[in-house]
Order: C-alpha cells, then sequence, then structure tokens
C-alpha cells in the first residue's frame, strides 16, 4: 500500500505542475502534521503556533517564518477531520500539505477539488514522531503558487 501511496502523491504533484494553479498569499495555506514539533519540546504548539519559541529544534519555526515572509497562512494538522475541513475552508484556493503519504493521499482524495501540493515528510525516527521536512521542497512549492 505504500507504494500507492507514493504513487497518488507524485502524480498528483506531476500534475499540479502542469496546472499552473496560483492564488495570493491570503487564499495560500501551508499545512503540516503535529509530529513536526520535537517530542522533546515543551511548548504546545498543537494548540497555539505562537507558543514555539523558534529554538530552532524543530522546522515548527522554519514553517511559521515562511508563513510570516510570504504572507499565507499555516496550520497544525492535529487530526484530518480538522484538518480538511481548514482545507476546504472557501477562503482556501492552493494548499502545501506536509505529512507522510498514507496521510497525504487521504486527503488528497477527500479534498480533490481543491489545489494541493504535497510534501512527503521524512521519518527519521519512525511514522508520527520527530519528523521532518524538506524546507526547500515547501518554499518552491510556496513560490510556484503565488502570482
Amino acid at each position: 500500500m505504500e507504494f500507492i501511496d507514493k504513487k497518488v502523491v507524485s502524480i498528483n504533484n506531476l500534475m499540479m505542475k502542469f496546472r499552473k494553479k496560483k492564488c495570493s498569499p491570503k487564499n495560500l495555506l501551508i499545512l503540516f502534521p503535529h509530529c513536526i514539533q520535537s517530542s522533546q519540546c515543551k511548548q504546545n504548539v498543537k494548540n497555539d503556533l505562537n507558543e514555539c519559541k523558534r529554538c530552532g529544534k524543530c522546522k515548527v519555526k522554519d514553517l511559521i517564518e515562511f508563513s510570516e515572509k510570504y504572507g499565507v497562512h499555516i496550520t497544525l494538522a492535529s487530526g484530518g477531520r480538522a484538518a480538511l475541513q481548514r482545507v476546504m475552508d472557501e477562503d482556501i484556493h492552493g494548499v502545501i500539505a506536509i505529512a507522510c503519504e498514507k496521510e497525504l493521499r487521504t486527503g488528497l482524495m477527500a479534498a480533490m477539488s481543491k489545489a494541493i501540493f504535497a510534501v512527503p515528510n521524512l521519518r527519521p525516527h519512525g511514522y508520527c514522531k520527530d519528523t521532518d521536512v524538506y524546507l526547500d521542497e515547501v518554499k518552491e512549492a510556496i513560490e510556484k503558487f503565488l502570482t
């Protein structure tokens, strides 16, 4: 099944490159999973991203800084339903979704009408713990969406 998840994500991203969807910063969302936050961190960014102390021990700081630099929305996905609800908001026209391929595939299928660029996370410690992301891929996706 993991093979299929990876293929769905790859095909989606290829279609996004051909689609060339553009949107303004106020209509773009960066969506990332809670497992990007360091498991050693005492801050509760799951409820409020402003709780992040920006220590640099995980990529939450960098993602927040991208949001500020480009003026785009950012949301931590605490669960599938909450993430889908945010993605389907009528003010959101483009999404950069960071997650494991299984979650990305599920989200892509559920939100098929939205323009979503899927960025698979890195899992050096296994699933759902201290995951990582290539920031260059996130930055590239932001820049492709912005008009």
